[in-house]
């Protein structure tokens, strides 16, 4: 039997929130109203887009839809899009298919990292198993090509780009880095493809298929990726969060599952004999893991990290990339749009507090 997790469409504020904080004052007042009805519209789209006429794969490739999401990513593209002609049916659809690719990388994602839990419902490929969890990453994948390709050769690639980099930061996490490298450098180059390329994309997206000034596109890219790579910097620390109801998953699920995060990494270059030791008490958890031990035997362990001197380094990461995010907007003009995208890099690495 397959849970039936509740139909998305809550507001934006449930979404993301930080709506108090991003749309705050009486002109993002009436620019929070255009990005909801614009959200509304996409989210729309995106329930017709999803339907399959196959039974099995419309049941899979709604699951992580219907189990809700922040829909950051549409998000970005409908206000940087009032930078142009504003919400068209153009961006609506470029929003959607960018939600799907980010959709699609969740199946995959949880499939590699071993993930049971992703937003409060079981993971796919603990519903279906690792093949079809796979095989629905895919198919939400060449939808969101098939959306993209109504826009010609400039949208095309772009989309194909955007996959490439998602895929090189798999695939860099999955190896790690090499002899030599550094690995907190490395680790940062994975968030910039895995999680900034996409919010890149959807920033410039709301350009680009807005129809904005030209020279706003590479600003909106840069502002985009460094905003991600706060957003995941956070994320790391609120994975080794107490509290599985504000992640969707059990606390230190990347750890357990033997994937690295940057608290992980700071400890790392720690020398003290407290740090040391911690770190090599959570490297010998993570192998016993991998060998069948109930991955609770890290509980300890991963609350020790939660309250170390690392993470709190993280937290610091996240601001000086927020900061970085919000120089990036330099080259636009003063108003409610530039006030909110400043807005949302503060938020992305203040939603822990």
């Amino acid at each position: 039997m397959t849970p039936s997790p509740s139909a998305p469409g809550s507001p934006l504020a449930s979404r993301l929130g930080m709506t108090e904080r991003v749309f705050a004052g009486p002109r993002a007042r009436k620019l929070l109203a255009t990005v909801e009805d614009g959200l509304e519209r996409v989210e729309a789209h995106l329930a017709g887009e999803l339907r399959m006429t196959d039974a099995l794969a419309d049941t899979t490739s709604r699951y992580l839809y219907q189990a809700g999401g922040k829909r950051i990513r549409p998000m970005l593209a409908l206000l940087t899009a009032q930078l142009g002609d504003g919400v068209t049916q153009d961006v609506v659809e470029a929003a959607s298919a960018l939600e799907m690719t980010h959709l699609g990388s969740l199946y995959h994602d949880d499939v590699m990292d071993g993930a049971d839990v992703r937003r409060g419902v079981p993971s796919a490929h603990a519903v279906w198993g690792n093949n079809i969890a796979i095989l629905t990453g895919d198919l939400l994948f060449s939808r969101a090509s098939q959306i993209m390709a109504r826009f010609g050769e400039r949208a095309i690639k772009l989309q194909a780009d955007t996959f490439e980099r998602l895929v090189l930061g798999q695939m860099h996490e999955t190896v790690g880095p090499q002899e030599g490298e550094d690995p907190v450098a490395f680790y940062l180059q994975v968030l910039a493809d895995k999680t900034g390329s996409l919010i890149a994309t959807s920033a410039r997206a709301g350009v680009v298929f807005g129809h904005g000034p030209l020279e706003f596109e590479e600003p909106m890219a840069l502002f985009g990726e460094k905003a991600g790579v706060a957003f995941q910097l956070l994320d790391d620390v609120i994975d080794l969060s107490a509290d599985p109801g504000e992640t969707g998953k059990v606390p230190g699920t990347d750890l357990r599952a033997g994937v690295p995060t940057m608290p992980y990494l700071l400890l790392g270059q720690r020398s003290d004999e407290t740090s040391v030791a911690l770190y090599e008490r959570i490297d010998a958890g993570v192998a016993r893991i991998a060998e069948g031990a109930d991955s609770g035997i890290l509980d300890d362990d991963l609350a020790l990290l939660r309250d170390h001197e690392a993470t709190a380094e993280t937290l610091r990461l996240a601001h000086e990339w927020s900061h970085a995010a919000t120089a990036a907007l330099d080259p636009l003009p003063a108003g409610p749009v530039r006030e909110a995208l400043a807005r949302f890099a503060r938020a992305v690495a203040d939603r822990s507090s």
